[in-house]
């Protein structure tokens, strides 16, 4: 009998250990969780109201670019641009998507031929944006994000 008390007392004081909740500071948490969070892609990406019917979020982010594209084009269509060679490009335009859904150009890679037969064209391609429709932001667990993007122009002027 004193054998199974004193195992039994043994056990209750080496049990106490399973009952001691270990303090995790809130910045330990915080640490942990931006470690797992993966900074280079949102929630929802920009979308303009015309693409708010659809569901995916694959969907959605070709549906912004489609329409941006078709925008750029559009403008650059109605603009008269008078050429002395014929020009086939693809111009690579950097943008970036504010907080609160503006849409600036930040860079466009052009190839030289087309400057020099075209030198208002990064004017023109600035221009073409403020007449966009209302953007809204991305989005990352809630929460309006910036965001940067490149979008490929094609240019063919005869």
């Amino acid at each position: 009998m004193r054998q199974t008390c004193v195992l039994l007392l043994f056990l209750v004081l080496a049990s106490c250990e399973y009952f001691n909740v270990k303090k995790t500071s809130p910045e330990a948490i915080l640490k942990e969780e931006l470690q797992t969070f993966n900074w280079n892609d949102v929630d929802e990406y920009p979308s303009f109201s015309i693409c708010d019917s659809l569901t995916l979020k694959a969907e959605k982010k070709t549906c912004f670019q489609q329409v941006l594209t078709a925008h750029i084009s559009g403008f650059l269509q109605d603009e008269i641009i008078i050429v002395s060679k014929d020009i086939s490009d693809t111009i690579v335009l950097n943008f970036q998507v504010s907080e609160t859904g503006y849409l600036k150009l930040i860079d466009a890679k052009i190839d030289s031929l087309t400057i020099a037969e075209i030198p208002s064209i990064e004017t023109l391609l600035t221009k073409s944006l403020d007449s966009l429709p209302n953007i809204f932001p991305a989005t990352k667990r809630g929460q309006q994000v910036k965001t940067e993007f490149k979008l490929p122009i094609i240019v063919k002027v005869n």
